[in-house]
């Protein structure tokens, strides 16, 4: 009889030492993957229990709570909805976060580990439970200039600090307003959310950073120049044949330079002639030359591919991988399947502006408490080296050259040196172009650059994204 008491003691005794461990495991272990879990309402409702914090540009709000007589006791209102909401997101009730609304909830809504004993402490206070106010690193008054500069167009534009990787500027366009989405029925946020999702403008993308990504054309062409100016093999006065078209290796495809020019006329041409004039053949030559695993291994050092976040999740840029050789020769000049985020457009301008360094792009400078306490300060990261200072120089000349005298004139600001690039990318036959432009200023001590995408052209990245990107940099030069 004793025998068999020990063996139930020690069964009920294992039993609750199972209990104990898994309890732990849930309330300590998987306590964030718990609260971020979709299907759990408890959340939901802790987040309408406390002051939601605010959503900063230069100290004004553009997202915050406001008190309510309902059951939520807080209402989300943004302010200039449409021009930030590629940054704010939206903030629903139960039917999921976006934006930095999404990527920092635990902070706004005071839930994360690092607030735990201010929430703490304003229960034992008596005080209503507060979340932490996010400062972004936004320029109001280069954000509207961008917005206001891409006007009807649809695309996106960003611009970046090169030496701090602060983003100055984030615009897609068209946006959406989040109020329609804050509202505390859930049937008017789904009836709400359906009429955007299946609006054919697709607002809710954020083309900055995210969707179908854009064929990059010869906006790519500062990768292939890139990697062949850093390998030493390679000169900006080294020469490669220039005929009206070529065709492709293996292949019934010929190629073509814009416009179906001869690019300057001369039987052959250089480097920095090439990239002046935005020369397609010479540069499918070149990429040809240099092989898809070198420019492969240039582009991942500006960041394809990579797993990135400014808080929100940043689709990867891909170059495609062990390639034939023509279409490695359609990859050099931003074709096949290449495929970009103006982010990531940005990332490798930034780099070549900031002597070869690339710095970590973010769109937050700081989150601070209730009590002002700062919870995270601004982070300045280096994300690497993907060129030599001296190749960094080199390629400034030759961008400056681009638009003084070049194929990106339209990007000229009287006084200052531009450094830029213009792409104007094929889309298939019959089917309109993705212009684009990207650059920096002033070329000696670059303050900003900016990458600007415009979806359905059928002009030239120069007569349609150089304007708008030439507004963005005098912005950010005149304050």
């Amino acid at each position: 009889m004793n025998r068999e008491l020990k063996r139930v003691s020690i069964a009920v005794v294992l039993m609750f030492v199972m209990l104990l461990c898994s309890t732990t495991v849930i309330s300590v272990f998987q306590v964030d993957t718990l609260r971020n879990d979709p299907r759990n309402v408890r959340t939901v409702y802790d987040s309408y229990s406390a002051e939601r914090g605010p959503i900063l540009v230069k100290g004004q709000p553009i997202a915050e709570s406001k008190p309510t007589k309902d059951k939520y006791n807080f209402q989300r209102v943004y302010s200039n909805p449409e021009l930030y909401s590629a940054v704010t997101g939206y903030f629903t009730l139960n039917q999921g976060n976006t934006g930095i609304e999404g990527a920092l909830n635990d902070y706004l809504s005071g839930t994360d580990n690092d607030q735990f004993l201010d929430k703490m402490n304003a229960i034992l206070t008596g005080k209503n439970p507060q979340g932490a106010a996010v400062e972004t690193t936004l320029d109001p008054a280069v954000q509207k200039v961008a917005w206001d500069a891409l006007g009807s167009n649809t695309g996106a534009v960003v611009a970046l600090n090169p030496q701090t990787g602060a983003i100055l500027a984030m615009v897609s366009k068209p946006g959406y307003d989040p109020n329609l989405l804050a509202a505390h029925d859930s049937n008017t946020v789904i009836s709400n959310y359906n009429k955007l999702l299946h609006d054919p403008t697709n607002p809710l993308i954020n083309r900055a950073i995210s969707g179908d990504l854009y064929h990059p054309g010869s906006v790519f062409k500062l990768v292939v120049a890139s990697a062949a100016l850093d390998s030493g093999q390679y000169t900006p006065d080294s020469e490669f044949p220039n005929p009206r078209s070529l065709k492709l290796p293996g292949s019934t495809t010929s190629i073509s330079n814009a416009g179906g020019s001869d690019c300057g006329g001369t039987p052959m041409v250089t480097i920095a002639t090439a990239l002046r004039l935005s020369c397609n053949i010479p540069f499918a030559q070149l990429g040809g030359a240099l092989g898809s695993a070198e420019i492969s291994k240039y582009a991942k050092a500006y960041g394809f591919g990579k797993k990135l976040s400014v808080p929100m999740r940043v689709t990867p840029s891909t170059f495609p991988e062990n390639t034939d050789k023509a279409k490695t020769m359609l990859s050099a000049f931003g074709q096949d399947e290449d495929r970009v985020t103006p982010l990531q457009v940005a990332m490798v301008t930034a780099a070549i502006a900031n002597g070869g360094t690339l710095m970590k792009p973010t769109l937050i400078n700081e989150i601070t408490a209730p009590n002002l306490t700062v919870v995270q300060p601004f982070q300045k990261t280096v994300l690497g080296q993907p060129i030599t200072a001296q190749t960094s120089a080199t390629l400034t000349q030759l961008m400056v050259a681009n638009v003084s005298n070049g194929a990106a004139n339209n990007a000229r600001i009287n006084g200052v040196d531009v450094a830029g690039k213009t792409g104007t990318a094929q889309n298939g036959e019959g089917r309109k172009y993705t212009l684009w432009f990207t650059g920096f200023a002033p070329a000696i001590d670059p303050q900003v650059a900016v990458a600007v995408v415009v979806e359905n052209g059928t002009s030239f990245g120069n007569a349609v994204a150089a304007p708008i990107a030439r507004q963005v940099i005098e912005a950010v030069l005149n304050k």
